[in-house]
């Protein structure tokens, strides 16, 4: 594991304001969105729990004059299908990435935040010929030791029974007040995110409302989540890292309260080939904080990978 990483210095792009979301098209059941650029390398972005491809679109934005980035809602989420078999298990999500992945030439540069950092850990396992790289943000790996600074409703969503009715305690307050309440909970400093963003997290809060299945996709995959906890030895998601060819970039906000900081060190030395960046003040959605933190992060070990394919190459 390298805890000093090599930081890109190249020119990225950039635009006035806030970036709106890339534009979208449904293929197989997920919804995609895809960023416009110059990059040729094939790059997938997956979300969190709770979360969808918007997540990515600052991050994409920078990266598009390197990788042809597509971001997807996984089953339930963003605008995307449940899936027919009405199982959010994590195995659930990760056949749909691997579809995904399948559908594009080559192997990617595979990006997972949260529960989307679990689903990439294990389709870099189990698909190495599928990933090229593997780009982590605060991944959701089970641990027994509570989060410092956590929502205490959290535990309650777990519970036959008391999970729906938290649900839907939860669902009573106002669309506004429910999407603050994810911003302070996922940003270090809520006070940052632009007007813009607040908006977009408000009409998707209103969005989902009205979907029958939101509420199980998010229980479901958060019981799923958890239950990889227990898993056997053999599938667990630790001994799943430790098979991970693709060099790893492992992306933490000290601030994060829903997957505590503390694992940071513990998860990229799971990894064979890792690099960890550690960020002050940055919660758990370091893509959305700082994204240009994270893309020279990532720019940094493209340029380390091109670098090393190069003798290769020439001879």
């Amino acid at each position: 594991m390298r805890s000093e990483i090599r930081r890109s210095d190249a020119d990225l792009p950039s635009w006035g304001g806030v970036l709106p979301a890339w534009p979208g098209t449904v293929e197989d059941g997920l919804h995609l969105r895809r960023a416009a650029g110059a990059g040729t390398e094939p790059a997938l972005f997956v979300h969190g729990l709770g979360g969808a491809a918007t997540n990515w679109t600052d991050l994409m934005g920078l990266l598009a004059d390197t990788v042809d980035g597509e971001a997807l809602d996984l089953p339930g989420f963003g605008l995307s299908d449940p899936p027919p078999s009405g199982s959010y298990r994590l195995t659930t999500h990760m056949h749909a990435v691997v579809r995904r992945l399948e559908a594009r030439s080559g192997p990617v540069h595979l990006f997972g935040n949260s529960l989307g950092g679990a689903v990439a850990t294990r389709v870099a396992a189990r698909r190495p010929d599928l990933v090229r790289s593997l780009t982590l943000v605060s991944p959701a790996f089970p641990s027994l030791r509570p989060t410092r600074g956590s929502d205490p409703r959290l535990p309650l969503l777990l519970l036959p029974g008391l999970g729906r009715l938290a649900s839907r305690q939860l669902a009573r307050r106002s669309p506004e007040q429910r999407a603050i309440d994810v911003l302070q909970l996922c940003y270090g400093n809520a006070s940052l995110v632009p007007a813009e963003r607040i908006e977009e997290a408000v009409d998707e809060v209103r969005r989902r409302a009205g979907l029958v299945h939101a509420e199980e996709a998010f229980l479901g995959s958060l019981r799923g989540l958890v239950g990889s906890s227990v898993a056997s030895r053999s599938s667990s998601l630790w001994r799943q890292a430790g098979r991970v060819q693709a060099p790893t970039l492992v992306v933490w906000g000290t601030l994060d309260r829903l997957v505590d900081v503390r694992l940071a060190p513990r998860v990229a030395a799971a990894f064979r080939d890792s690099r960890l960046l550690v960020l002050p003040g940055v919660g758990h959605v370091a893509q959305l904080e700082q994204p240009e933190v994270v893309a020279r992060a990532f720019l940094g070990m493209h340029e380390e990978l091109a670098a090393r394919t190069a003798p290769a190459a020439a001879s």
